[in-house]
């Protein structure tokens, strides 16, 4: 009986793990296998040429006009990380702190806070390209509304201005993620802790300075840490918005869209290229993976020595 019973549990263990292992075989590992398999040959089209070795990754890197597409489009998500980090993700800290706080209309703001999160991410881009319309979109008409015509413009189709539109649209798709998770981190501090500090007469940028940050320096190190990878796989809001050429000219052009157009082509360059595109992908999952393991680590210490 107590065999059975031990089958049993394995079977039932083996059915709870056997599933999402395969899914991630399938769907995850498979894929970079065939990535690093294909980054070392030389294609024609979708027919596989000669074993070229690490040529594939010298050209993307260093020869032209790879590398300047490389560098522009790694600089794009480095903009990205940065304002995200600093916008969004401080943001979402006041606004959880101002949650937590119970202020009027918290429960409410919760859901609102959170509601754009649920929203697929096509159906945020296509409605956010209608609203940056230079005729008839939202933002310029409401600029024209309250006497801002001179703001008013074209956000999308000209240089300057389309990388920043892309980003505060991301923002308001995912401001809510953070703030929820530092909201949890801060309801994990204990009462008694902030009743001393008040006692103590701090201002209240003294207690979110020297109390309420280190205290959630877990919740901060998972922010941290999914911005860095979500803006370095940045994908659906700039293809939706503004298409796989990175337009206008470039500027707002990231690394995965310039990882697609490589591979699959597009509608300027129909040729594929799977061993330029699958070294792109390399590269790029491995400079991921690296900084972000290395940038968890010293984010772990930090919560350690605090």
């Amino acid at each position: 009986m107590f065999g059975m019973r031990i089958t049993r549990r394995g079977l039932w263990i083996a059915c709870l793990i056997v599933p999402p292992v395969l899914v991630l075989a399938l769907f995850t590992v498979y894929p970079i296998v065939t990535a690093l398999g294909y980054a070392f040959f030389d294609w024609n089209g979708a027919a596989q040429g000669d074993f070229v070795f690490l040529q594939n990754f010298r050209d993307v890197l260093f020869r032209e006009p790879f590398a300047t597409w490389t560098r522009n489009a790694f600089l794009h998500n480095i903009v990205v990380f940065a304002v995200l980090m600093v916008v969004q993700n401080g943001i979402g800290f006041l606004i959880a702190y101002a949650l937590w706080r119970n202020l009027p209309g918290a429960r409410f703001h919760r859901v609102a806070v959170f509601l754009p999160v649920v929203l697929s991410t096509i159906i945020v881009g296509f409605v956010w390209k209608l609203f940056f319309n230079p005729l008839f979109g939202l933002v310029n008409q409401t600029l024209r509304a309250i006497g801002l015509d001179m703001l008013a413009q074209p956000w999308l189709g000209q240089s300057s201005t389309a990388l920043g539109a892309l980003i505060l649209v991301n923002a308001w798709h995912w401001i809510g993620f953070p703030s929820l998770i530092y909201l949890a981190g801060m309801q994990r501090i204990p009462g008694e802790i902030m009743d001393a500090a008040r006692m103590d007469r701090d201002s209240e940028l003294s207690i979110l300075r020297r109390i309420v940050w280190p205290l959630i320096a877990p919740s901060a190190t998972i922010v941290f840490i999914l911005t860095f990878i979500g803006s370095f796989n940045w994908f659906e809001l700039p293809y939706i918005m503004a298409g796989v050429d990175g337009s206008p000219y470039g500027s707002t052009d990231v690394l995965g869209l310039y990882f697609y157009r490589t591979a699959f082509g597009n509608q300027s360059a129909g040729t594929q290229d799977f061993g330029h595109g699958s070294a792109l992908a390399v590269i790029t999952f491995l400079f991921i993976a690296v900084v972000a393991g290395f940038w968890t680590v010293h984010l772990r210490k930090r919560e350690i020595e605090l």
